[in-house]
């Protein structure tokens, strides 16, 4: 496994993206509470908290789908659903989204043609659709209709369309979950050579806290609030645990314990 102890602890000054007091409201029920943190630029931060806890609203209002959003959000520097920011932002939602009756380069140059309407030249369309089509291991396969891919491959054709154009933020919803080792583990290495590379910035969301372990930074999340926001090894250090899980469940401790308490001072 990589070791990324070497990524400083610090908040950065020009962050890929800054939250303050970010609320989402869904109804009656506050999906998200207060939220404050920073999403480093060219770096890999991971999005973990068990499943519900907010992860995927907290994605959506990044890339301007959510409604209901006060507080502050800036991403790239302009504010969250900003019109500039539609080919500057890569999203990876955990329903993939293909076309079945479409080949994997189909769907490419359909998403291209989206994504770039009347300008660049077909060359270079068909350039970049076959470099996010290398870029995912999918080569091979480039001809095979979407609907006979297995759910892996389909996950990484969504992950192509969103590496068309090389954005600058990459944003992806769990983009691992139900992948056999091999494959998410040849991903992860993807990530980091994208952000290594093309200086892009990655968040990407999961409930499996081992993969913790292979992000630069991390946003530690649980009902709609922030426990943390620092490296993995930070984190460690700060509870004096051996992993980020162990770090993340003496962190969910020392909240319900100080809401216990706050309730009795009440």
């Amino acid at each position: 496994m990589m070791n990324y102890s070497s990524v400083r602890s610090e908040p950065p000054d020009n962050p890929a993206v800054r939250a303050e007091a970010l609320n989402v409201v869904r109804g009656t029920r506050q999906v998200l509470r207060d939220l404050d943190f920073t999403v480093p630029r060219g770096q890999v931060t991971g999005l973990l908290g068990p499943s519900g806890c907010g992860k995927s609203t907290l994605m959506r209002a990044i890339v301007g789908t959510q409604a209901k959003v006060s507080g502050t959000l800036d991403v790239l520097e302009r504010p969250a659903g900003h019109p500039t920011l539609r080919t500057r932002i890569g999203y990876v939602t955990q329903a993939p989204s293909v076309y079945d009756d479409l080949t994997i380069r189909q769907n490419l140059d359909y998403f291209a043609a989206i994504l770039d309407p009347g300008r660049g030249s077909a060359e270079r369309r068909h350039e970049n659709v076959t470099q996010a089509i290398a870029d995912v291991d999918l080569t091979s396969h480039a001809d095979a209709l979407a609907g006979n891919l297995s759910g892996g491959q389909r996950s990484r054709v969504s992950l192509a369309v969103a590496l068309l154009g090389t954005p600058e933020l990459l944003v992806l919803d769990e983009p691992t979950v139900g992948l056999d080792p091999v494959l998410r583990r040849d991903l992860w290495n993807l990530f980091h050579s994208i952000a290594a590379e093309r200086g892009a910035t990655l968040l990407i969301s999961s409930h499996v806290m081992d993969e913790a372990e292979r992000c630069h930074r991390l946003l530690l999340m649980r009902e709609g609030e922030i426990l943390a926001d620092d490296t993995p090894d930070a984190l460690r250090h700060r509870t004096g645990s051996e992993t980020v899980e162990a770090a993340f469940l003496r962190l969910v401790d020392e909240a319900v314990a100080a809401g216990r308490k706050k309730e009795t001072t009440r």
